[in-house]
């Protein structure tokens, strides 16, 4: 009895239960109100914050190939790490709005073309140089520069200016964007000193923990920050990410305390894991979305029917079921879901229609099998969900050939370089910036290869427009466009399903991305 109620105090304290139905399963078991007070009122103290230890996460998304460069982050691993080490002029909250960082407040024309970012006086690298405006221009002058191959290209070339003025940094776009904060919370947008433009890969920054060591696709370490600049992160003594690729292994290592937390935990698995004592699921609906994605520039993907063909053969309803166990929902063919402002709920939902994808196969022209390449990290069930589609496929009288290809290099290898192939997304901010990032012509993570110059005037137009119901109109049409002839197929959006051990204290759900939206090593910390 007293497990169970010290179990279902804590749950209390997190949020997952409520305090009424806690005091009505005490009662049950005839335990006095005032005792069930107490383990209420110590379950709430056990949540806050306790400084010390180590805190371990066991990750998929880490390769041999991996740099602490902010530019090259294109997984997991690099991209969580830097989250401890490294901050940007903004950071996103769990619920989405943006929130100061290196950045304490900013301002904006009346055309949304000029911002004014003041910045955050007396914060300090992990060299021991204190942050100034310049060094925030040089890192955005940086990512902006096209021989950078910077992740944040696509993003960063709306900028036409960008200046130091005392402790402020203005920054002038080609055309007005209200959304330029949010753009700027980009992962790779990592203040360094001079920008990086010295040593992009010396892992310099201003985050709660500075690196100790740096073993790409093996661990990487934090020691803590000891000049850091808040209070509210940072409060184990040393942060480790040990890269475990292989699911079954990474559910072992924190089943036998080896970790604290894991990422990526398969759908097939939770209830299971959920059953496993002294370990909880941590599971939050976003923006996420697992991919096949096709180069409308590549032949066979460059005839529209033989992509539609592909996108009418596909079962969204038992992939969902199938791979994600219920834990998503189905996609349409877009990046875009009601997680987002200015969704449209109106376009048709495509669905699996073996006579229609016939109908278009046949139209392209096309003989002989569609070969398909995927990978355990393109998302978790990949490999299971390329069989499904090839069954669905073969309905229609379409082959398609898997190649499964080996986790280490997939991300450089073949996600953006084959040309029909499974991946993942973990979605942005803003429609605008999902866009600019994976859609927009000249964006360097146009994965599909999808170069539209009206998809392209869209957008443009749709970021200098206030008016919130015309910018929703424009946003749908873009959305209509990569439904009818964009190169993604997105047959489901999912939830991001992680694991901490009970030991870990602080989780908050961040439908951002997996891992709190990547701070959970400096946000949490391991209960005593």
């Amino acid at each position: 009895m007293s497990n169970e109620l010290d179990y279902l105090s804590r749950r209390v304290a997190a949020g997952k239960l409520s305090r009424r139905d806690f005091l009505g399963r005490a009662a049950a078991l005839g335990v006095s109100s005032a005792f069930a007070g107490s383990l209420l009122s110590s379950a709430a103290h056990a949540q806050e914050p306790v400084r010390g230890g180590v805190l371990k996460a066991g990750m998929q998304g880490g390769e041999s190939t991996n740099s602490l460069d902010p530019a090259s982050w294109q997984s997991q691993v690099p991209y969580k790490f830097g989250r401890q080490w490294g901050e940007q002029m903004v950071q996103l909250s769990p619920d989405g709005t943006v929130e100061p960082c290196i950045a304490e407040e900013w301002g904006a024309s009346d055309d949304a073309k000029q911002w004014t970012f003041k910045i955050r006086q007396g914060v300090e690298f992990h060299n021991g140089k204190t942050v100034t405006a310049e060094d925030v221009v040089a890192t955005l002058e940086r990512h902006s520069n096209e021989d950078s191959q910077s992740g944040a290209l696509g993003i960063m070339r709306g900028i036409e200016d960008v200046r130091a003025s005392g402790n402020e940094v203005i920054i002038t776009l080609k055309e007005g964007n209200a959304d330029l904060p949010y753009m700027l919370d980009d992962y790779h947008l990592m203040i360094q000193p001079n920008g990086g433009k010295d040593n992009p890969t010396e892992g310099v920054g201003t985050g709660p923990y500075k690196v100790a060591v740096n073993e790409p696709g093996v661990r990487h370490v934090g020691e803590k920050f000891a000049n850091y600049w808040r209070e509210d992160r940072g409060f184990a003594d040393q942060i480790e990410i040990i890269v475990i690729n292989d699911a079954t292994a990474r559910t072992s290592a924190l089943q036998g305390g080896q970790v604290h937390m894991i990422n990526r935990v398969e759908p097939r698995i939770v209830s299971m894991i959920s059953r496993v004592p002294g370990v909880e699921i941590r599971n939050v609906a976003g923006k996420g979305h697992y991919v096949f994605i096709a180069h409308c520039n590549t032949a066979p993907f460059d005839n529209n029917d033989l992509r539609l063909a592909l996108k009418y053969a596909i079962n969204r309803e038992e992939m969902v079921e199938k791979i994600l166990h219920g834990y998503g929902s189905i996609g349409n063919d877009t990046p875009i879901n009601s997680s987002y402002p200015l969704f449209s709920d109106d376009i048709e939902q495509r669905t699996y229609d073996p006579d229609k994808a016939k109908f278009h196969f046949e139209k392209s022209g096309h003989e002989g099998p569609v070969l398909l390449r995927t990978s355990d990290v393109a998302f978790p069930g990949a490999v299971d969900a390329a069989q499904l589609y090839q069954q669905s496929a073969a309905a229609a009288g379409i082959t398609i050939d898997i190649r499964r290809e080996p986790g280490d290099g997939y991300w450089s290898e073949v996600w953006n370089v084959q040309p029909f192939s499974a991946s993942y997304w973990g979605g942005r901010p803003t429609q605008d910036q999902m866009f600019t990032t994976a859609y927009l012509s000249s964006a360097d993570w146009n994965d599909t290869r999808f170069f539209r110059d009206d998809f392209d005037k869209m957008l443009f137009t749709a970021r200098s427009e206030l008016d919130e119901a015309k910018r929703k109109a424009i946003y749908r049409d873009m959305n209509v466009m990569l439904n009818a002839e964009g190169g993604v197929i997105v047959p489901m959006f999912n939830d991001f399903i992680d694991a901490t051990s009970e030991k870990v204290g602080g989780w908050v759900n961040d439908g951002n991305q997996e891992m709190m939206g990547g701070y959970a090593l400096s946000k949490c910390w391991l209960m005593a």
